[in-house]
């Protein structure tokens, strides 16, 4: 049987067989992470950020059927003495309003797709989601006319993700706050990265951002655990941000991350239609090790299609991601391979958090 075809295939990364993850977290590999050349700009922070009084930007409902998020904002705004967020000063949007009043994901294309500066530019460009990061940038972009320096994205999925965390990138405040929160919650982080199909994300244009993901859960179904686990997860992070501000925050040592290898699609009929679909056995198991040889999808009479890697990937253990989520279905994208890494966090992370993070601070404080 031919291999699976991989999207954005990563043939030299490392995925050295490792346990089933302890609450979701458990090291496989032990990598030192590089971090990219704009990583020094991005933590410094654009010269034309304020010095002190910066915000955190809130974003619920980025897809107008995940609903989870946007009903827990809304409490949030008449109730705000009910937030812990450590004295920081909030902005709660939601992402596409016009999307969530629709009851649909988006309404021309994905907004959390529509944030690549050269299609941000692109004045011909006037599509609703496109129209939509511009405002939210012109008004709370780091420039904006009410700065924002972080932003947190919040997501449900139909995918078992459970409460996780999404990084773009290796921008090194990023990754300093994910493993705090990692620290207090032992939460999962996918890093998702060097994937030329999917680009654009809404977190990606604030000095500081992060996904935080909480599933499963059906579209447009609003469910307590969900809404739970979102304001535990989002609490955790502001309460970072406040350690980082003070001077308080110290990283754990190290950081478990499942790195982005690549996506793979429904086996497909030549007529484009699903040739099989995923196996029984695979579903719900985000973050477990998947094995060649092991199930992964079965066809109409029952038949089991094991999973074969992909070139590059031969006799290595991934770990699956987003596995079948109902959104991604029109990518292409059954689901989405990673590799187990455990990461040294360096110092030169929390410096970067810290020095964004006092930014926060009321000015003159």
């Amino acid at each position: 049987m031919p291999s699976h075809s991989l999207s954005n295939p990563d043939p030299g990364s490392d995925l050295r067989p490792g346990p089933a993850p302890a609450a979701s977290v458990a090291p496989v590999a032990s990598v030192a992470p590089a971090a990219p050349a704009a990583a020094a700009e991005w933590a410094a922070g654009p010269a034309a950020e304020p010095a002190g009084g910066g915000r955190v930007l809130v974003v619920a409902g980025t897809h107008g059927n995940e609903i989870n998020a946007p009903w827990l904002l809304d409490h949030w705004r008449r109730q705000p003495e009910r937030w812990q967020c450590g004295g920081l000063a909030l902005e709660l949007v939601i992402g596409n309003p016009a999307a969530r009043a629709a009851g649909r994901r988006y309404l021309d294309r994905d907004l959390n797709r529509s944030f690549d500066p050269a299609r941000l530019a692109a004045a011909a460009d006037r599509c609703v989601e496109v129209e939509r990061a511009r405002q939210l940038l012109a008004r709370h972009g780091p420039s904006g006319c009410e700065p924002c320096l972080v932003a947190l994205d919040l997501h449900s999925t139909t995918a078992a993700m459970g409460n996780s965390l999404v990084v773009y990138g290796r921008r090194p405040a990023d990754l300093a706050l994910a493993a705090a929160v990692q620290a207090q919650l032992g939460l999962p982080v996918y890093l998702h990265e060097a994937d030329a199909r999917e680009t654009g994300y809404l977190v990606e244009r604030w000095p500081c951002g992060l996904v935080i993901e909480v599933g499963p859960v059906p579209q447009s179904l609003l469910q307590p655990a969900i809404v739970t686990q979102t304001r535990i997860a989002v609490e955790t992070v502001l309460l970072c941000l406040t350690a980082a501000a003070s001077g308080r925050l110290r990283l754990p040592p190290r950081l478990v991350v499942h790195r982005h290898l690549g996506s793979l699609d429904l086996p497909r009929q030549g007529d484009g239609s699903a040739a099989a679909l995923l196996h029984p056995q695979r579903q719900g198991r985000d973050w477990q090790p998947l094995q060649p040889g092991q199930p992964l999808f079965v066809d109409a009479e029952g038949r089991s299609q094991p999973y074969v890697p992909p070139a590059g990937l031969e006799g290595r253990t991934v770990w699956p991601v987003f596995v079948n989520e109902a959104a991604y279905g029109e990518k292409g994208i059954a689901l989405s391979l990673t590799a187990r890494e455990l990461w040294e966090c360096p110092s030169l992370w929390g410096e970067a958090l810290a020095r964004l993070a006092v930014r926060l601070l009321p000015a003159g404080s």
